[in-house]
């Protein structure tokens, strides 16, 4: 089968208002005209035209996120909680939710419930739903992913795809940069969307990146479809193979030129799936240059560690300890017991030691729910993130 992504269109009308009093009589005129809702291309079994250059440098991102992959999977234990988390940063700031790494590990101990930061922890459950469910890519996998990221905001969008028209920008569809599918489609339009992502006859790469695009056109839920969309991502990765431990950083190539990507997101509804493509390989190559950064500075963080811990036991609570804030860099003695087992007493000895060689520093002044910051990753992190935003330079 042949064919495009270029959607066709179709009038739908809003419902009556209960009260016409209460509307102005230019929306008044506005409701009782059609408005355009979207109808998404059919793309399970679509033949897709893609230019040599664009298979040739997806196949390039793909040979590095492969080799990434690979030769960072125990460098070190934490590094994959780390990227899981920078890429939920990333992929929240292009939804204009921003917060520091400081922020953000304070709301996974549950130290910060305000701002942005706990909203940016949801899209880290969701991450961590993707890859976890990435076997089996179906309705319920979407909706897990999606209920990770808004359970706790909107409870009542949650669990099911949505029962209304959406519309993006404008106060009515009439006047909206884009209107997705009327809800009385979405059901239809994802079981062609889960049947494409079984595809395989496509590059990996490819695949994802026009999954993605469809996902957001079909916009099957009423908030959180950006985040829950590049989440997708990562499951079509990891299900295809191309990644086995870690998560790609494609969210912050992406931030590097956040304009390329909504335009290829208006290209692929215009029938045009290269520029998708395209930005999906360039975003997964510079998210990668940014990650190896990253790793290099861990690298040496750790070899510097090592020489302040000089003297205690290569399985002591407090090696252990500061190996944890590479991935929680703000801590508690709760998140410490869960998951090395130690005993309060030993805890607190390992925080004392770590505090007293310059590693760690109490975050707080409380006698109760303590917490201790390590600031070198604090700084790291926010360095990635200051990067995943600017554009790139060759050789950078």
């Amino acid at each position: 089968m042949t064919g495009s992504t270029e959607l066709a269109w179709e009038d739908r009308m809003l419902p009556r208002v209960d009260n016409w009093d209460l509307v102005t009589r230019r929306e008044r005129a506005l409701r009782q005209q059609p408005y355009r809702a979207a109808i998404p291309a059919r793309i399970a079994q679509l033949g897709f035209v893609v230019p040599q250059q664009t298979l040739a440098d997806a196949d390039d991102a793909a040979r590095a996120i492969a080799r990434f992959d690979a030769e960072y999977e125990d460098f070190p234990e934490p590094f994959s909680g780390v990227l899981l988390r920078s890429e939920s940063a990333s992929s929240s700031e292009i939804e204009h939710l921003t917060a520091g790494a400081r922020a953000i590990s304070e709301a996974e101990i549950d130290e910060r419930v305000t701002g942005n930061a706990p909203q940016i922890v949801r899209n880290v459950r969701a991450m961590e739903a993707a890859v976890a469910l990435a076997d089996d890519i179906g309705h319920d996998t979407v909706i897990a992913m999606h209920r990770e990221l808004l359970d706790d905001v909107t409870p009542d969008l949650v669990g099911r795809y949505r029962e209304e028209q959406v519309w993006i920008g404008g106060a009515l569809p009439h006047l909206a940069a884009f209107v997705p599918p009327h809800h009385d489609r979405v059901v239809a339009a994802m079981d062609d969307l889960i049947a494409f992502t079984t595809r395989t006859d496509l590059p990996l790469l490819v695949q994802a990146a026009v999954a993605h695009a469809q996902f957001e056109t079909i916009h099957p839920f009423p908030d959180g479809n950006g985040r829950t969309g590049r989440a997708l991502v990562q499951a079509i990765l990891r299900r295809g193979g191309l990644l086995r431990h870690l998560t790609i950083p494609v969210s912050s190539g992406i931030l590097t030129d956040v304009d390329a990507y909504f335009g290829a997101l208006d290209a692929f509804r215009t029938g045009r799936v290269a520029p998708i493509v395209d930005v999906f390989s360039a975003a997964s190559l510079s998210g990668l240059r940014n990650a190896e950064r990253l790793a290099a500075e861990i690298r040496a963080l750790v070899a510097r560690w090592d020489d302040r811990l000089t003297g205690i036991r290569s399985d002591a609570t407090a090696r252990k300890v500061v190996r944890l804030s590479i991935e929680h860099p703000v801590l508690n003695a709760r998140l410490v017991a869960e998951r090395t087992g130690a005993s309060p007493p030993v805890i607190t000895n390992a925080f004392d030691q770590l505090v007293q060689r310059g590693l760690l520093r109490p975050g707080n002044s409380r006698q109760r729910n303590r917490i201790w910051v390590n600031d070198d990753v604090v700084d790291a992190l926010d360095a990635f993130a200051e990067r995943s935003g600017r554009r790139q330079q060759p050789g950078y």
